[in-house]
């Protein structure tokens, strides 16, 4: 018992301290392994039991007001991090091939470390979503989908922080904050009663090309060796082929296949559920 509890114990200082980037170990939200699991039992526990629960009496929350500033802040966020991206790394020589961590404590690879936690700590806000849904009682835009995404980013992210914060993980961010960038201003024009339904097409098409891209960049891993971590491409690689495949059956649907016009109430119902499961599109007017 004691030589198990020893190994348990060696074995959590083993990933929680020798592995770790000793740049980020003590950034917040990163420092010790069990504030991963509970931040993300904390959100499950939040939206599926306690939010629930104190919404089945109550009538919807209107949050429009709340929902304009939150939209403001993800465009400015975004923006922002994708600005300090472009200045620290694909501006300044990254290579789109392969890419290795700079664990150096330079000014610059400290900074790139930071910029990692920032785009984590952005995602951690992405969480406002679901809360949102669950306010507005839109329980049925919390599907399997929305959630695996949503948690699945979290986690990806926070493992990039703690281990290897920048290199040749950092154009997903640079790419996702471009996107999110523009989607977060489609919502917000929506909100405001602005005609942004001709955005949306465009919007899934650049969607669909972002995974593309996503998926040929880290599909390099597996056959570049520059020091970067090969398994990411592992895990990531199915990920975006699977997000690209759906984003194509909805733009085959919404925007392609003919329907009978009696059923074109229903098609856009149902393609706007749709497309808020899929990562962070969400293609319908908040």
């Amino acid at each position: 018992m004691i030589a198990l509890l020893n190994e348990t114990i060696n074995g959590y200082l083993f990933l929680n301290d020798h592995l770790a980037d000793p740049r980020t170990k003590d950034f917040f939200l990163i420092n010790t392994l069990w504030r991963l699991p509970l931040l993300v039992i904390l959100y499950m526990y939040s939206i599926y039991v306690l939010l629930p629960k104190f919404m089945e009496k109550r009538e919807p929350y209107k949050l429009d007001r709340i929902l304009q500033i939150y939209n403001v802040l993800q465009i400015i966020f975004n923006i922002y991090i994708f600005y300090l991206g472009l200045n620290l790394t694909w501006l300044r020589g990254y290579s789109f091939n392969c890419e290795p961590v700079d664990f150096s404590y330079t000014p610059r690879a400290i900074q790139i470390a930071r910029l990692v936690w920032y785009y984590f700590m952005l995602k951690i806000a992405d969480l406002l979503d679901t809360f949102f849904f669950v306010l507005r009682k839109k329980q049925n835009q919390i599907n399997f989908l929305h959630v695996y995404h949503h948690c699945g980013m979290v986690i990806m992210l926070w493992i990039g922080v703690k281990y290897f914060p920048g290199g040749h993980g950092i154009f997903l961010g640079l790419i996702n904050t471009f996107v999110h960038s523009i989607m977060y201003t489609h919502y917000l024009l929506s909100s405001l009663k602005i005609d942004t339904k001709s955005w949306k097409k465009h919007i899934t098409q650049l969607q669909m090309l972002q995974f593309f891209i996503l998926a040929y960049h880290i599909s390099q891993l597996l056959w570049t060796d520059c020091g970067f971590p090969r398994w990411p491409a592992l895990v990531l690689l199915p990920q975006h082929v699977f997000m690209l495949v759906l984003f194509a059956e909805f733009y085959y649907n919404a925007y392609i296949k003919k329907e009978p016009a009696s059923a074109a109430a229903t098609t856009k119902t149902e393609t706007d559920s749709v497309s808020t499961e899929i990562s962070h599109a969400k293609l319908k007017e908040r």
